[in-house]
């Protein structure tokens, strides 16, 4: 087995959310297969541990993987901070976080913090999970932080005045708007962590093949989506940009950078608003702190 246990990732520790189907069970294979540790966090434990079996059955052509199983729904906050723990009794190293795990709801549904469920999942438990991680990220350097987006960010616009959706909710305007504080948050992740030896980037998969909006499609994607699946991306080909901000070497230092199909793009005009970047990251850390009761 020596000759599998060379990879450019041999010796790295990655965590992955939403890592038990689609594009993250993807992206975990991939970093499995080039030599990494991996831990993957799902909502259902069944699911997520024949995730790691098939994750780590299909390494094994190239590695001697570990995979490990994290259970975590990351709608709830107190969720997030036992992950949080759990990962980092696990884990005395950490190279990366892959902040994948997000979603479409067509309906406005309010998580047990009393949050949208879409600004809950796609942007704060990231936001959160990455703030209880720092220590060990920074302390692992050099490490990174992956952060998966959408071209959708294009059309969001960040609604301070109704953030949560409560005056007028609609799923896709509620989806974009996560997907544009994703890329907002890496680039002012970046910003703050400048000079730490941790680097953030955030990407676009592309169209993938996934089990996206499953849980609460809208009518419009009840038409669409049979009609463009034979169209879109394998969850393999999806997985490929974040595949590489995890891994390559030549990436080494670089931050604050928006990528589609593992080339540097330029992301929404938006997204570089500096200002309200730093006001949406202390509205978040105001969020996270009111449920840890400080």
């Amino acid at each position: 087995m020596a000759e599998h246990i060379t990879g450019p990732m041999t010796g790295k520790t990655v965590l992955v959310t939403g890592g038990s189907g689609g594009i993250g069970m993807a992206t975990a294979a991939g970093l499995a297969a080039l030599g990494a540790r991996v831990g993957i966090v799902g909502r259902d434990a069944a699911r997520t541990r024949t995730a790691a079996a098939a994750i780590a059955g299909a390494a094994r052509a190239t590695a001697d993987p570990v995979v490990d199983v994290f259970v975590a729904d990351l709608s709830s906050q107190a969720e997030v901070r036992r992950l949080a723990r759990e990962v980092l009794d696990r884990y005395p190293r950490l190279d990366v976080v892959v902040n994948n795990a997000g979603g479409f709801w067509s309906t406005r549904r309010v998580t047990a913090d009393g949050l949208e469920h879409t600004f809950a999942v796609n942007h704060l438990a990231g936001f959160l999970l990455t703030d209880l991680l720092l220590d060990r990220l920074k302390a692992s350097a050099p490490a990174r932080i992956v952060t998966v987006s959408s071209g959708a960010h294009t059309m969001g616009s960040i609604d301070f005045d109704d953030l949560q959706g409560e005056r007028g909710y609609s799923g896709q305007r509620a989806y974009n708007q996560s997907k544009l504080a994703n890329v907002m948050f890496c680039y002012e992740l970046a910003r703050r962590l400048e000079g730490s030896g941790v680097t953030a980037t955030v990407l676009h998969p592309g169209v993938v093949r996934t089990g996206f909006a499953a849980d609460d499609p809208s009518p419009m994607w009840k038409v669409v989506l049979p009609l463009i699946r034979p169209f879109l991306k394998a969850p393999r080909r999806g997985a490929a940009t974040s595949i590489h901000l995890a891994s390559s070497p030549r990436l080494e230092g670089v931050t604050g950078i928006y990528f589609v199909n593992s080339r540097p793009r330029n992301s929404a005009k938006s997204s570089h608003d500096a200002a309200a970047a730093a006001r949406l990251w202390q509205i978040s850390e105001d969020l996270v702190r009111r449920t840890a009761g400080i």
